[in-house]
């Protein structure tokens, strides 16, 4: 019996890996000898990119680069041969916000680690990037990623501008002397599932500004400030820099995704079809039996293309049947059949409070993966075998 166990993170609770680390324990002690757990820690593009990536044979790396208040953190990515992920959330994150989103950090803070990242990244070789975006704390518009490839943004006065949205508005020209010339010859592949513009009612500001701690007039003062940045780039490198501003993706990540579709050309794919390529799933679904996938919480945004979609979408394709594990499912039997899984199985389904759910979601899972072991080994018993 070979099983592949292909899930993300429980938020909160449990990395990727340790996910899988835990049900692959339970499936051992339910079923017995005789079957093996290949473990395929997924993510769809977000937190727990590195970690999939890394599970997938490329080394992590550690740099240390400025942080969203300019403070130094060290952040890791991903290198494997000439490739390498990156997750902006490791260098430009809300989570390294140490107290918490505020009306000055939407303001102020940068993504100027992340072109850090990017350049620690090109110093080792790397020619092709992929750029996991979410969880910023930034809304600048992306021009930190600028700053951190050697932009410099400059005021009237011809002094430089700290990073920040709130700063753009000052912004009379651009320096591009010192620009990292290496970008031209790279691949970036931006790995997000926003659709949103840059600017406007559905852009950065307006849709993500507030979950960062912008007032609504920081967010009209963010929006305005972005759409001059727009205007002082268009003019420095081009009429695209206009486009970009309106194209699907550009909203991503405070703005991010509009500098990496304007500035280093990148093409912008659904985070979990990254990830599943460069984890090679579907390779490594040949001669499964059954796959296992699954994520904290299973509800209406899990079908709008999560980790678990795309994992049941894989295993479906190679003929293989797919369960999912959760912490908890708000979604309807027939909106989990129709998604493809042959069964669901929940930590709430032993242990209805949440919050131990929580707290103890890897002996939970031990025991979730023991459970389904058991099943299977009594199906593979009397010759009965799952239906896809």
């Amino acid at each position: 019996m070979r099983v592949v166990i292909a899930p993300d993170k429980f938020k909160g609770s449990l990395s990727a890996p340790d996910v899988a680390k835990h049900l692959a324990t339970g499936l051992q002690a339910g079923f017995g000898k005789g079957i093996e757990a290949t473990r395929i820690p997924v993510a769809d593009g977000g937190e727990g990119t590195i970690d999939a990536a890394i599970g997938s044979g490329f080394t992590r790396r550690t740099t240390t680069v400025t942080g969203p208040l300019g403070e130094p953190v060290k952040a890791d990515f991903a290198v494997r041969d000439q490739e390498a992920v990156i997750e902006m959330a490791a260098a430009s994150g809300l989570a390294l916000l140490p107290d918490g989103p505020t009306s000055q950090t939407a303001k102020t803070a940068t993504s100027i680690g992340t072109g850090e990242l990017i350049r620690a990244a090109l110093d080792l070789g790397c020619r092709k990037i992929i750029l996991g975006v979410g969880g910023s704390a930034n809304t600048d518009a992306g021009a930190g990623v600028l700053q951190g490839l050697g932009a410099v943004f400059l005021d009237k006065n011809g002094n430089e501008l700290p990073g920040g949205g709130a700063a753009l508005a000052e912004i009379d020209s651009i320096d591009f002397s010192n620009f990292d010339v290496r970008v031209e010859a790279t691949e970036f592949v931006l790995a997000s599932d926003v659709d949103n513009p840059l600017l406007g009612a559905s852009g950065a500001p307006a849709i993500f500004g507030p979950q960062k701690g912008a007032t609504p007039d920081d967010v009209a003062e963010l929006d305005k400030a972005a759409s001059h940045f727009v205007d002082v780039l268009a003019a420095t490198t081009g009429q695209h820099a206009k486009y970009a501003a309106k194209a699907e993706g550009a909203g991503a990540a405070g703005g991010v995704g509009y500098i990496a579709i304007a500035a280093l050309k990148a093409e912008r794919r659904p985070g979990i079809d990254v990830v599943l390529e460069f984890t090679e799933l579907e390779k490594r679904l040949k001669g499964a039996d059954l796959v296992i996938t699954g994520e904290g919480s299973l509800d209406e945004q899990s079908l709008l293309g999560k980790t678990p979609m795309g994992v049941s979408r894989a295993a479906q394709r190679n003929g293989v049947p797919v369960i999912a594990v959760c912490g908890r499912s708000t979604l309807s039997r027939e909106q989990l059949t129709d998604a493809g899984f042959h069964t669901v199985h929940a930590l709430t389904d032993l242990e209805k409070d949440v919050q131990k759910c929580i707290a103890e979601a890897g002996p939970l899972l031990e025991q979730l993966g023991k459970h389904i072991g058991v099943y299977l080994a009594e199906r593979t018993e009397n010759k009965e075998y799952l239906n896809v």
